[in-house]
């Protein structure tokens, strides 16, 4: 059965409809208002290997913050519900993502325990329409709802979207490998605890 889930997330600042197949072919459908932002998403989507369905509705007029973190938490809390009990996951992945001149690398691991390093720091303050500030806010979203640890970081680089890229490409693909199924481990826990 493929891993799904569902999240309507309402405030008075974001109105969030997503849906998130783990077990996807990386095709995407995303809309949040703001077309930098849903380039990350979708690729997010490819490199990942998961469906993702996105439309916000986010108050834009005040300020991009509150789509982009609410975004992040809505996308952490989907991941978590379509693991379900996580027996039988690797649970821990990391990925190095060269982008031409640029380096990134992320680590991912679904322990339960919401933590997010995130060191990406970027010349420009905007690329395209996105405010680059705001990739911090998204991924430390992300961690909180997913319950995970999240570590990124631009290695180096000349190009500020190189380097939000590279680090969205690297997250999805150490994402996907932490979220695979492990056949020889199907029915176990991958925890000592007994607990993730």
């Amino acid at each position: 059965m493929p891993r799904t889930a569902s999240i309507h997330r309402a405030t008075t600042e974001t109105d969030i409809r997503l849906r998130i197949n783990l077990d996807g072919k990386g095709k995407a459908r995303v809309s949040t208002g703001i077309r930098f932002f849903d380039h990350m998403l979708e690729l997010f989507a490819r490199h990942g290997a998961f469906d993702l369905d996105l439309r916000v509705r986010g108050d834009l007029d005040v300020d991009q913050h509150h789509t982009v973190e609410d975004t992040g938490i809505a996308l952490g809390d989907a991941v978590r519900k379509a693991l379900g009990s996580k027996r039988g996951i690797l649970r821990a992945g990391y990925f190095l993502m060269p982008m031409d001149e640029t380096l990134a690398a992320a680590a991912v691991d679904l322990s339960g325990r919401p933590y997010c390093v995130c060191n990406v720091k970027v010349g420009a303050k905007r690329v395209g329409d996105f405010q680059t500030e705001l990739v911090e806010d998204f991924f430390l979203g992300f961690a909180q709802s997913a319950r995970a640890n999240v570590h990124l970081r631009a290695l180096y680089g000349r190009s500020s979207h190189h380097q939000i890229e590279a680090v969205f490409k690297a997250f999805a693909r150490a994402l996907r490998f932490a979220v695979a199924k492990d056949k020889r481990l199907r029915n176990v826990l991958p925890s000592t605890k007994g607990l993730l």
